[in-house]
C-alpha cells in the first residue's frame, strides 16, 4: 500500500476496532443490552454493519479534508534531501547519534 504506518495504526485499531464492531453485533446477548445478535439472529446485526460502513465513510472523508488542510498550511512531506541527511539535524538542528 506504500503507507509508512510505523505505530501500526491500521493494523490496531482499524482491523481490530472493525473486528471488534462486528463481533459484537454477532455475540450480543439479550440479557446484557436488550437484544441478541447473529448468534440469535435478530436486526442487530444489521444494524452493526451499517454503522460500521457509515462511520468508516465518515473517518474517510474527514481524513482527506484534514490532510488537505494540513498540506496547505505546513506540507505533509520534507524534501527528500531533509530525509536523507535525517530528520533531527534539518527539523531541529541536533544531531540524535553520530554515524
Amino acid at each position: 500500500m506504500k503507507v509508512d504506518d510505523a505505530l501500526d495504526v491500521w493494523a490496531v485499531h482499524g482491523v481490530g476496532g472493525t473486528l471488534g464492531a462486528i463481533l459484537t453485533g454477532v455475540f450480543a446477548v439479550a440479557a446484557v443490552n436488550g437484544a441478541s445478535g447473529l448468534v440469535k439472529a435478530t436486526w442487530v446485526r444489521w444494524a452493526r454493519s451499517w454503522w460500521l460502513c457509515s462511520d468508516m465513510d465518515l473517518q474517510r472523508v474527514a481524513t482527506f479534508v484534514i490532510l488537505k488542510v494540513v498540506d496547505f498550511f505546513v506540507g505533509l512531506r520534507v524534501e527528500e534531501s531533509e530525509e536523507e541527511a535525517g530528520l533531527d539535524s534539518s527539523q531541529h538542528g541536533e544531531v540524535a547519534w553520530q554515524n
